[in-house]
């Protein structure tokens, strides 16, 4: 029994170190996440920023407007400027295609979208 008297100050205050020491762990632990984060958002928003901005320009580029002001045509035909029309726009959307990497998913589907119906357009106008 006097053992017991002695053993159990020494269980209390082991226990109340573990749960302290367990305690502050996890909070180094959540502190070491957070500032890795941060550094990596440091050098990831840049790169974002600049990924949403190309991609920008790209549709900029492919509106018919100023694709039709932009790309001169070199032959007679219609479908002869038509198609290097489009493969003005294939070349452009090949070039900015790593940029899917730094954009949403949904703002790459939408650029999708916007490019192939600029091409749809584009047939048929030359269809018409």
């Amino acid at each position: 029994l006097q053992l017991l008297f002695y053993l159990l100050p020494a269980v209390v205050v082991g226990v109340i170190a573990f749960y302290f020491f367990n305690l502050h762990t996890r909070n180094e632990e959540r502190r070491r996440r957070f500032l890795l984060h941060k550094e990596l958002q440091k050098h990831a928003l840049p790169l974002r920023l600049q990924a949403y901005e190309r991609m920008a320009l790209f549709l900029e580029r492919i509106a018919p407007g100023n694709l039709l002001v932009r790309v001169k045509p070199y032959k007679s035909g219609k479908e002869d400027y038509a198609n290097h029309l489009l493969r003005n726009i294939e070349q452009e959307f090949e070039h900015n295609m790593a940029q899917q990497i730094y954009v949403s998913e949904e703002c790459w589907n939408v650029i999708k979208a916007s490019k192939n119906a600029t091409i749809n357009n584009i047939r048929k106008t030359v269809a018409k």
